[in-house]
């Protein structure tokens, strides 16, 4: 093979005239610094959502935008246009209004049931284009949410949000935190916890022969001994391993002093 030529890349080909050569980036930057002309620099770099037209869309309210940019799934009640022949687990693309990608997403429903249902998950978050706070955050300023703000400032909430000896008795029957364990979780927990094991009876005398069974789990706790003391020193260096020997050489030799000296003095 003398020559490899691209055509086409995704939705983009040579016989649209969309692509370009390095020079032709070049000479539109140059006119773009030197002339203020942004024309030609506006026909050579594109934006991003010329490669997504042939995803459908989903097209998403402000209000919403900046929460799916956090990763958020988006609910039904975030929604506001969609194309016509979206299928479940088919990707979609996620717009704004002004026709900005927010991301890539699984649909989670088909157009029939976006078009019956009125609560529900809408599309999943595969991969996010836009960056986060370009919209403004506009989660957490609903009623409830404006309550339970203002209980964790009186101190009626810790600053978790969970109940305290201060709570109102309304606020906990009217408020369901899913954050939290269910009681029937803590239930199974509780019963799967083992029991206390009782008190183990006296020891017998150490006069009683051992049993063949007792022998060969003192040879097992044995081995186990002596692998916990080979892998006491593995990984150890060279320079490690020499000045260990060296540190033990030199308690043996003030052992044999000390016994040499014990001797004459006898």
């Amino acid at each position: 093979m003398q020559e490899l030529r691209r055509v086409r890349s995704g939705v983009m080909s040579e016989e649209d005239g969309s692509m370009v050569t390095l020079h032709d980036v070049l000479d539109a930057q140059w006119q773009y610094d030197n002339g203020g002309d942004e024309t030609l620099l506006r026909r050579v770099i594109q934006p991003l959502e010329t490669l997504l037209c042939t995803y459908k869309r989903l097209v998403v309210k402000d209000s919403a935008v900046n929460a799916v940019c956090y990763g958020a799934k988006l609910m039904l009640p975030g929604l506001l246009r969609y194309d016509p022949g979206i299928e479940a687990h088919e990707e979609v693309v996620l717009m704004t209004t002004k026709g900005e990608a927010i991301a890539i997403g699984i649909a989670q429903m088909s157009t029939v049931e976006i078009s019956t249902c009125d609560h529900g998950v809408v599309a999943k978050v595969k991969r996010c284009i836009m960056e986060r706070d370009l919209y403004p955050r506009r989660w957490g300023l609903g009623p409830v949410a404006m309550q339970k703000k203002q209980l964790k400032a009186d101190g009626k909430l810790d600053k978790y949000g969970r109940t305290n000896e201060n709570t109102p008795a309304q606020w906990k029957q009217s408020y369901k935190d899913y954050s939290a364990p269910a009681p029937e979780a803590q239930g199974e927990s509780a019963a799967a916890a083992p029991a206390p094991a009782p008190q183990q009876e006296a020891a017998a005398p150490s006069s009683a022969p051992a049993s063949p069974e007792k022998k060969t789990e003192e040879k097992d706790a044995e081995g186990d001994e002596g692998k916990k003391k080979r892998k006491k020193h593995e990984g150890e260096t060279a320079e490690e391993k020499a000045e260990r020997k060296r540190l033990k050489k030199e308690k043996k030799e003030k052992r044999k002093s000390k016994g040499k000296e014990a001797e004459d003095s006898e």
